[in-house]
């Protein structure tokens, strides 16, 4: 079993081994979940392994999203979309800093973000959580390939949910059970060089600071000097552990509400393109897990919980979320 703890340098995030988990006996089952909630209470990251998921697919996504924002301005601007939509998110769209009430300047990166692909029994929800996919026609591959991306990814996020719901020594199905029919979204995240997106203004990042908005955030992430830093508390910013074979799991802010803030809901950056690297060029694919709109968030109780926060509606508080961080 792969139970490590990343101590220095970075913050204490483990990568946790899901083939156990899956697979192991109660006693192995509940030393992994010790170990998540530890980490959770912290810096609210894990790296996880074991998950299944090629990385011939991710390499195949990245090749086809990368013909797609290599094109000329005035092909990609068809497909523009709005934060939390579908379709294509060009420069100056996002300001994530904004949702910690910093008026930052906008983040320096595009993105193809994709959500719900299955329409609601309710025409009020589905009024408001649900469209059509836009898939750029000139690059007809990525459909096929982000689908079967998605299938694993909501695969891969009941299982957590799982692990989640046992972490917290509750039932496992206490979360898992709020995705009959969830929502969430997922974004193709481009970092270029300075020669696409010219100079960092003063306190402009590739994502600002901010804290992800759902349940469970799970990243395949490239490393590089302009990368993903990780916030804590004791450590301050700190450049967050790298696995090539792993996903990155961030708890986002409906999680720590649901927990009572015994869980941190992950604060983090992406850097700007470094001064000694200046031509870096990286891509995420970041899949933001939420849960079935109309689901009642309410904080675990004491002793697990920590604040007793106010019920929520998961998705009056996400569309408020969303909105906060739309530049103009």
């Amino acid at each position: 079993m792969r139970t490590s703890v990343c101590r220095t340098p970075g913050p204490r995030i483990p990568t946790i081994d899901l083939k156990p988990w899956l697979d192991g006996a109660p006693e192995v089952r509940a030393q992994i979940a010790r170990t998540v909630d530890d980490a959770l209470q912290t810096a609210g990251f894990l790296l996880v392994t074991g998950h299944g998921v090629s990385p011939a697919l991710r390499a195949r996504i990245r090749e086809a999203a990368r013909a797609f924002f290599a094109l000329p301005v005035g092909v990609k601007q068809p497909y523009t979309a709005k934060v939390g939509g579908r379709g294509w998110l060009g420069p100056g769209a996002e300001a994530n800093g904004y949702s910690e009430g910093t008026e930052t300047p906008p983040d320096l990166k595009e993105s193809l973000t994709f959500a719900t692909h299955e329409p609601f029994d309710d025409p009020v929800v589905n009024a408001e959580w649900y469209a059509p996919n836009v898939w750029p026609a000139e690059v007809p591959e990525l459909q096929s390939l982000c689908e079967e991306y998605l299938a694993r990814m909501a695969d891969l996020e009941k299982e957590l949910l799982s692990l989640l719901g046992e972490a917290l020594g509750l039932e496992p199905d206490f979360f898992a059970r709020h995705m009959g029919h969830p929502t969430y979204g997922f974004n193709i995240n481009w970092y270029p060089g300075t020669e696409v997106v010219g100079d960092p203004q003063p306190g402009q990042f590739r994502i600002g600071p901010h804290t992800d908005f759902g349940t469970v955030t799970i990243l395949d992430r490239q490393a590089g000097k302009g990368g993903l830093q990780v916030y804590t508390d004791e450590g301050g910013w700190e450049d967050a552990p790298y696995d090539p074979n792993a996903f990155t799991i961030n708890i986002g802010d409906l999680m720590a509400r649901w927990t009572g803030d015994r869980w941190r809901s992950g604060r983090h950056r992406v850097l700007p393109p470094p001064a000694d690297a200046p031509a870096e060029e990286l891509m995420s694919l970041v899949y933001f897990g939420e849960c079935t709109p109309g689901t009642l968030v309410e904080s675990v109780p004491a002793p697990v919980g920590r604040v007793a926060y106010e019920a929520v509606d998961s998705h009056v508080y996400l569309r408020e979320k969303l909105d906060s961080i739309t530049v103009g």
